[in-house]
């Protein structure tokens, strides 16, 4: 099966649990628009942590397109609250893998997304501070009939 998430401009919807460094489960919503440049692929998300009160999570990715063969792309990130987040996926047969760090700050983290079929994937993640887990989260993906905002 080819992968859809990443490698098609597209909107993904997102629910599932996050989970604070403390255990404590939340409900989760997301939504996630990949759209493709000659230069940059461009990920933009947010993720609403349904607790009292919500937080909203906001990320901008720029993923540098794949070179013919290989299956690992680099990508980097701005967020407000973790600094400047460099990362890398690799494709390994139906999972895609995110491993990522802020090198000033200390946070670091890791995300695994398997492929379901070409319009849902399963993912969980966890973000860590120095060898503190600071939160996790496991969402179901699914590509949304909205198109994705052309490059």
């Amino acid at each position: 099966m080819t992968h859809t998430f990443l490698f098609e401009s597209a909107i993904w919807i997102a629910s599932g649990t996050f989970w604070r460094g403390d255990g404590e489960p939340m409900e989760a919503q997301g939504r996630t628009e990949i759209t493709h440049r000659p230069d940059c692929w461009l990920l933009s998300g947010t993720l609403k942590v349904l607790g009292s009160p919500p937080v909203e999570f906001v990320n901008a990715y720029c993923i540098e397109p794949p070179v013919h063969g290989l299956a690992t792309m680099k990508w980097a990130s701005e967020n407000a609250t973790l600094g400047k987040l460099q990362g890398t996926y690799s494709v390994i047969g139906s999972c895609i893998f995110s491993v990522y760090r802020c090198e000033g700050s200390g946070y670091h983290g890791a995300e695994h997304l398997e492929q379901l079929d070409s319009n849902s994937y399963r993912s969980a993640g966890v973000l860590l501070l120095e060898n503190r887990g600071l939160s996790s989260w496991q969402m179901m993906l699914r590509r949304s009939s909205a198109h994705a905002t052309p490059a």
